[in-house]
């Protein structure tokens, strides 16, 4: 294994559940990248690599919503990340990156947002979601944002 992929592995396996977030948004932007890249270097099946493994991506992000303790926040989060996934099935292999590009902006808010959690907020999520297991109703301290991936 090259010192890049144990250093990424590593990553993964010592991150927090929030920086497991912000890791999957990284992967999904990377893809979409790469995606757009190969859309305007004519490559279609580099695009169709790329835009699977950012579909990849936002499947695991929704598998990871908890949606009884996250609420309306985890449900409206799981119908966009449908709709991500309908845009870049829907942009595929149309010679076009303006599906793509939409779904990167999306990304850049969605983890702009995750991200902006003050470090306070972050350690309370960290300790909350290392104890409480996902079907125990959320402490009164958590917000829904919070919870929409507390498992």
């Amino acid at each position: 294994m090259s010192g890049y992929k144990a250093y990424r592995g590593n990553s993964v396996n010592t991150a927090s559940p929030l920086g497991l977030v912000i890791l999957s948004y990284d992967a999904l932007y990377k893809a979409l990248w790469r995606a757009e890249h190969a859309i305007d270097g004519g490559d279609l099946a580099a695009e169709a690599d790329h835009t699977g493994r950012a579909v990849e991506a936002l499947i695991e992000l929704s598998s990871s919503l908890n949606i009884e303790l996250g609420g309306d926040v985890a449900y409206d989060l799981a119908s966009l990340y449908a709709y991500m996934m309908r845009r870049l099935n829907e942009g595929m292999c149309s010679c076009s990156t303006d599906a793509v590009e939409e779904v990167m902006k999306l990304v850049l808010t969605l983890r702009e947002g995750w991200e902006g959690l003050s470090p306070v907020r972050q350690a309370s999520i960290q300790a909350h979601t290392n104890v409480v297991p996902p079907r125990v109703p959320a402490p009164q301290k958590l917000t829904m944002p919070q919870m929409a991936y507390a498992r």
